[in-house]
């Protein structure tokens, strides 16, 4: 894992020190080395920096960016089957100096041009300058497990692997986009491919871009989607069986793959059904032990220490258990705002961030479970789409119709005791979104977001409109569309991508780790999508395949219990740890100066959250990781 950073100026004023500014800032994404590579041309000045965590082939000839021909590349992942496309390469007549995938790489883009990426099994954010075309050409990985922003505005083009880098070269004009933040209010983060800054995009994944440096002209390709490689695909014809076992093999291929390095490796186990089925699969046909690492911090209840002990016990790996105090997950939060350099609102990134420092000290690369959830219908608002979905569809047009109308007239706070309930008015006004429209598009949206369209005109100062999201996407083909299916495709390309893959890449990165995503090789999504749905949900049973495959090697007692995930106490925090960081951030002083939201609005917010509406717990979270953010990255 690395970072990558670079720019095209075609105004001329940048230097090789920028270069190297941009990339220093990231020095916790690479501490093992840097490198930097700077072109001057009639037209145009090219960078490309890098910084370096040594993974495969740790010796100087892995070093970047690396020359082949005409090509230079500044790389951040792996290629996992690397090996395998080095000897097809090897049969047309290149040949290698390293060990390392990167050089792998700069030889297929030489052999086949874009058309490399189709080879490619694995995480990527590629940067490859040819100067004989004078062009350069950025990709990034299906899942879009690796990070990758590029700015594009006043003659000055740049890109890298995080926003910090940008903030290092004086062209870059950092201009807050307010839809942007408006995006964040509801989901918690900034979906792809919006981004906080004006001018500023993330690169979809799946997608390559080419920019001329010579004339700027930019072209962007998709060359994979999860809905024409994966969910528009017809369902096969398989029984259960068979499917299971074909998805048992791809599994195993896709877990083993991600164990090939030059330093150590681990699994973060947490006791869950995705995290075992890594390790169970992995263990099971090596003799030496796997590292497996839990987290656990007792005194906010986040403790799964126990289950995941027994699974090791029961598989035999070599087990890691790492205790903290709340005290040690408080403090992270005063650093997050500078790793996750872009407003970031899921307070799970606090634990993630602890257990890969932890993980650390004794490994260099660790796997986790993400990715289950997603490719094998592992969410409970599946359940809830499944169950509630059909009742709500059963009821007839013009009696929801009046319902709804009818709630609109009487607003949750002037329904007596049901007002004073948890979270009433948020359930309320998102049951009548549902009864106007109770389809799965719009229960996925009213299930995803927190403010609401009206609680945004009212936080915001100035009209805000939320930037289109893959939420309204039609590109599920009406022959391949069933409600799950359109969930699950939706969750692949918004919560895992801007929130879990972003959580995870900047957690791990700030402890120097390598995560690998296992689920997320691109060849199970692709098998999976294609799975009837009942293989996937079956009677109200989430991950049904997942499950089946799992119980083949634990117990399926060891196995029942709820799942706990990463959740910590944030409602409490903020009433009491966190009480004057609330105080400070949303002072009415603050907010006016800032200009961005409607003082008066916040200020009762957080008053009725002080005095027992508890339920705008999540609100206040979002609204102080903007703060904290902005305070950071804005002044």
């Amino acid at each position: 894992m690395c970072g990558i950073s670079g720019f095209i100026d075609f105004n001329k004023n940048s230097t090789q020190d920028i270069l190297v500014q941009m990339s220093d800032v990231l020095v916790h994404r690479g501490p093992d080395g840097s490198g930097a590579e700077f072109y001057e041309t009639s037209t145009s000045q090219v960078g490309l920096a890098h910084r370096r965590l040594s993974i495969i082939d740790l010796s100087e000839r892995g070093k970047q960016p690396m020359m082949y021909k005409d090509l230079t590349i500044t790389y951040n992942g792996e290629i996992y089957n690397f090996d395998e496309i080095k000897t097809r390469l090897q049969k047309l007549g290149h040949t290698f100096v390293s060990d390392s995938d990167t050089e792998m790489i700069l030889h297929a883009y030489s052999e086949w041009g874009a058309d490399c990426l189709q080879h490619f099994i694995g995480m990527f954010a590629i940067a490859i300058y040819d100067n004989a075309k004078q062009e350069v050409f950025i990709a990034r990985d299906r899942a879009g497990i690796k990070p990758l922003y590029y700015y594009l505005h006043d003659k000055l083009f740049l890109f890298a692997s995080e926003l910090k880098a940008f903030h290092k070269h004086p062209g870059f004009k950092k201009v807050l986009n307010t839809n942007a933040v408006a995006a964040f209010m509801q989901f918690g983060n900034v979906p792809v491919p919006h981004c906080i800054f004006q001018h500023c995009l993330k690169l979809k994944p799946g997608h390559f871009l080419k920019i001329n440096t010579s004339t700027m002209k930019t072209e962007t390709t998709c060359y994979w989607s999860v809905y024409s490689n994966a969910y528009n695909r017809k369902k096969i014809d398989i029984s259960f069986e068979e499917a299971k076992t074909k998805t048992e093999e791809l599994l195993e291929s896709s877990f083993n793959y991600r164990m090939v390095a030059d330093v150590p490796v681990g699994v973060f186990l947490s006791g869950g059904y995705d995290s075992v089925c890594v390790t169970s699969l992995l263990q099971k046909n090596r003799s030496e032990k796997i590292k497996t690492f839990t987290i656990s911090v007792p005194d906010i209840g986040l403790n799964e220490a126990a289950y995941a002990a027994d699974i090791a016990r029961h598989l035999g790996t070599e087990h890691h258990e790492l205790h903290c105090s709340e005290a040690e997950v408080l403090e992270i939060i005063n650093h997050l705002p500078f790793y996750y350099d872009e407003p970031f609102a899921d307070s799970s990134a606090i634990p993630t961030t602890l257990v890969s420092k932890m993980a650390r000290q004794h490994v260099t690369v660790a796997l986790s479970g993400d990715g289950g959830d997603e490719s094998f219908a592992g969410y409970n608002r599946y359940d809830y789409l499944m169950k509630h979905g059909k009742f709500l569809k059963q009821i007839p047009g013009p009696l929801r119709s009046t319902m709804s109308a009818v709630m609109k007239k009487v607003p949750a706070e002037k329904i007596p005791v049901a007002k004073n309930k948890y979270n009433f008015p948020n359930r309320y006004n998102k049951l009548r979104m549902l009864l106007n429209d109770p389809s799965p598009e719009n229960m996925m949206m009213s299930l995803s977001v927190q403010f609401l369209k009206n609680e945004l005109d009212m936080l915001f100062k100035e009209a805000v409109v939320v930037p289109p999201t893959v939420y309204s996407s039609k590109e599920l083909s009406e022959e391949t569309y069933t409600p799950l299916s359109y969930m699950m495709a939706v969750d692949y390309q918004t919560y895992l991508h801007d929130d879990i893959l972003q959580k995870v890449d900047r957690a791990s990165m700030s402890a120097s780790l390598e995560a690998r995503e296992p689920f997320l090789d691109h060849r199970i999504i692709e098998l999976a999508a294609t799975l009837p749905d009942q293989f996937k949900y079956n009677k109200g049973i989430k991950k049904f395949m997942i499950r089946e495959i799992v119980h083949g090697y634990v117990p399926k007692k060891m196995m029942d219990r709820p799942k706990m995930g990463f959740a910590i106490p944030i409602e409490k925090w903020l009433t009491h740890e966190l009480k004057e960081t609330v105080n400070h951030f949303l002072n009415d002083n603050i907010i006016k100066n800032q200009g961005i939201f409607n003082a008066g609005y916040i200020h009762k917010l957080k008053g009725e959250f002080f005095s027992g509406k508890t339920e705008h717990h999540t609100k206040i979270w979002y609204l102080l990781m903007f703060q904290m953010w902005y305070e950071k990255w804005m002044k």
